[in-house]
């Protein structure tokens, strides 16, 4: 008894903290929102449409950063509508898949926010490049927020997609936020699970033990020269004997089909201590107790097809789904219209955000 009144109490004191640091902090976040320099054309790696319109907006997170996004709507629609927030790739903008994603979702009726993650693309946040599993799970929240405040948004019929290792960070988002009504994961990487335990979770503690090491002793050398060095992005020139995955990334981030300047993968990558937070955090953690809908989507002959089949055996309900695209590699879930299966997705959404 004595330790339930005990939680009750800490609850009820961090709850007025977060609400009295609120109260007091709304009109210096509205008054002192950075104003970020957006590019006005159109250089998307896909075409624009005529079906919705497009607009480049900035909302702000839980930590005091501006993110930057584009913001698709039905034409002629009415009413208030149901919101998707949108992001990935890890190491992508929203001017790649992101955004193709948002895009035709929006065609298809849903009011959809595609957005560059904190410290990446168009958004802020310094220092530049930087990965966090908080931050970039407290991005999907933000967007959230932002969408929740719009007049033509039902704030109760709010989902998600996440691709690629944002399909990892959007799960997190839905076990804690749960305002999210509806998750969809397509190609996911768990990125904490790759990076701690390596692919198919082949590293040693050993091995864990000298990445650490090395990534700190880059941390002394980024502090002794004042910059951060950067782990460099697709491979590039590509090896005759790079695996087949690895090709699939070139033949998306370093050809006209998917190429963009600011997106992190299609030049030098994230700083090369971004992995330092993945080593200890478990993404997935508590993705048993999301209560709402969740749909995994994964390519057959994708090498990353393990993670969702391993998320979705974690998942517990029976609005929990897995979906295996005969045939698709990883990237063919990026931007091939074909492998995508947005009739699903459309279905999925209309369901579950009513």
């Amino acid at each position: 008894m004595k330790t339930k009144n005990l939680q009750s109490a800490l609850i009820a004191l961090l709850t007025s903290v977060i609400l009295l640091t609120g109260c007091t902090t709304n009109k210096k976040t509205s008054d002192t929102m950075k104003t970020l320099n957006l590019t006005q054309e159109w250089d998307k790696t896909f075409p624009q449409s005529e079906k919705v319109k497009h607009r480049k907006v900035t909302f702000r997170n839980r930590y005091g950063i501006t993110l930057a996004a584009d913001l698709y709507e039905p034409r002629n629609a009415s009413g208030k509508l149901a919101a998707i927030a949108v992001s990935g790739p890890f190491g992508a903008v929203k001017e790649q898949a992101s955004g193709r994603y948002a895009q035709t979702m929006a065609e298809r009726g849903f009011l959809t926010l595609a957005f560059d993650p904190s410290f990446t693309g168009e958004s802020g946040g310094e220092p530049r490049y930087v990965a966090s599993p908080d931050i970039n799970t407290e991005d999907f929240s933000a967007a959230v927020d932002y969408l929740s405040t719009l007049p033509n948004v039902n704030a109760e019929c709010i989902g998600l997609i996440g691709i690629c290792g944002w399909g990892g960070f959007a799960i997190n988002a839905a076990a804690i936020d749960t305002r999210i009504k509806a998750t969809v994961a397509s190609t996911m990487y768990d990125i904490s699970r790759a990076t701690s335990k390596g692919y198919f979770d082949s590293m040693t503690s050993e091995e864990r033990y000298e990445l650490r090491k090395q990534l700190n002793a880059q941390r002394t050398e980024d502090y002794r020269n004042g910059s951060y060095a950067l782990a460099g992005g697709v491979v590039d020139p590509l090896p005759d004997d790079a695996p087949q995955f690895v090709k699939d990334y070139y033949a998306y981030y370093k050809t006209l089909r998917g190429y963009h300047k600011r997106s992190l993968n299609s030049n030098k990558g994230w700083n090369k201590t971004s992995a330092l937070p993945f080593l200890n955090t478990s993404l997935l953690a508590f993705s048993d107790e999301i209560r709402s809908a969740v749909l995994l989507i994964h390519g057959e002959k994708a090498h990353s097809r393990y993670f969702s089949e391993d998320a979705f055996k974690k998942l517990t309900g029976n609005n929990k789904e897995l979906m295996i695209i005969p045939g698709a590699s990883h990237v063919d879930l990026y931007d091939n219209m074909q492998a995508i299966p947005f009739n699903t997705l459309e279905v999925f959404f209309k369901e579950n955000l009513q």
